[in-house]
């Protein structure tokens, strides 16, 4: 058992605050809050899911935050992106007057990335703005917890209303890792092996090396593979806040990836794996438009493979409707595209003007779809 704590600073100034990765820290709940500057005389809530409430890890917070002091409420919402509406949003608000919560009281997000999306959207607007905390359960929550982007979907595309809400804390207990579902880690490790694509050529090559045992979430190797992967995220987002410039290379692969969510009515694709198709179609645009060689695409898509992530378009969508929704997502200016675009290993561009015939055919030809 990992008994050593590893601890990733966001650097935002009076803003910043640590993302703490070890074995057991559902435990330390409380202690850590406190640490955070989260007052114990206060009222908090739990945000999570059916299935994290049904594993166990609710009732260990809940525990946790009772020793050191808190007032503790629970709220607990159907699992799934189903759950990221305003309407579910509502009911969280109403959960929240009802437990008591004033301007000083915090609201911890336990569970994967709908939960933590969900939960700091709550937050950054119930009384213009409370703190939060954020309690990851699954490995893709490593890259949804980190950087304060909080929100819920629309129908005509996801995540489009939403708030940059910093949390106070990120508290990461790998053990709970154990309790998740093959296909869970699979699509986590989507957004691992992103991290390497867009910044660190070295953690990529690490992640070559060592996918099995990163596939088996070996105790050693995941959080070495959390703490590598949310400093990539951390060096980000303590250069650019609010996606201005530099953050947007973190939508490496979501392009598309939101679109094929969007189109399947974000049930039929879990969001590694329709960010894992993003990512080799991505890497062949780049190749298209000369930005970078067959071998690095061919990188890219054996390592998402050997992963177990899907690589092909779906056929049965619609690339027109791709297309549209594509052309709504936040990046895009004015109708037209932009693209995370990767030039080689370790470092990409955003292209903000990618035409639009070319994206369309690259969508029929790899979707095996010429209508």
């Amino acid at each position: 058992m990992i008994r050593e704590k590893r601890t990733v600073h966001v650097d935002l100034g009076d803003r910043g605050y640590d993302i703490v990765i070890g074995e057991g820290l559902l435990d330390e709940l409380g202690q850590l809050a406190q640490q955070a500057g989260i007052p114990a005389s206060s009222a908090c809530m739990i945000v999570t899911d059916e299935n994290v409430a049904a594993s166990g890890h609710l009732q260990r917070s809940i525990t946790a935050l009772q020793t050191a002091g808190y007032q503790v409420a629970e709220a607990v919402v159907p699992a799934g992106e189903g759950s990221k509406t305003l309407a579910q949003a509502a009911e969280l608000f109403d959960r929240a007057f009802a437990a008591g919560l004033d301007r000083k009281s915090a609201i911890f997000a336990l569970g994967g990335g709908v939960v933590g999306d969900l939960a700091g959207f709550v937050a950054a607007t119930y009384m213009r703005g409370i703190p939060f905390v954020q309690v990851p359960t699954t490995v893709l929550a490593h890259d949804s917890s980190v950087g304060g982007k909080v929100a819920v979907n629309h129908p005509k595309g996801k995540n489009v209303i939403g708030a940059f809400h910093q949390p106070k804390l990120v508290v990461y207990d790998i053990a709970t890792l154990r309790t998740l579902p093959p296909r869970e880690v699979r699509s986590g490790l989507a957004e691992v092996i992103k991290h390497g694509v867009i910044r660190d050529a070295g953690f990529f090559e690490w992640i070559e090396s060592s996918i099995d045992k990163v596939s088996s979430l070996d105790p050693e190797i995941a959080a070495e593979m959390l703490a590598r992967s949310c400093s990539v995220k951390a060096a980000v987002v303590a250069r650019d806040e609010k996606e201005a410039d530099v953050r947007a290379i973190l939508n490496f692969g979501h392009t598309l990836g939101h679109a094929i969510e969007a189109a399947a009515r974000y049930g039929t694709y879990m969001h590694g794996e329709a960010i894992s198709i993003g990512m080799v179609f991505a890497a062949e645009l780049s190749l298209l438009y000369g930005k970078t060689d067959r071998g690095t695409v061919e990188r890219i898509r054996t390592l998402l493979l050997r992963a177990g992530l899907p690589t092909e378009l779906p056929a049965d969508l619609d690339p027109v409707e791709l297309l549209t929704s594509m052309k709504q997502d936040k990046k895009a200016a004015g109708g037209r595209l932009a693209f995370v675009l990767v030039t080689q290993i370790g470092s990409v561009e955003i292209c903000r003007n990618v035409d639009e015939e070319s994206v369309l055919a690259l969508l029929r030809r790899l979707g095996g779809n010429e209508r």
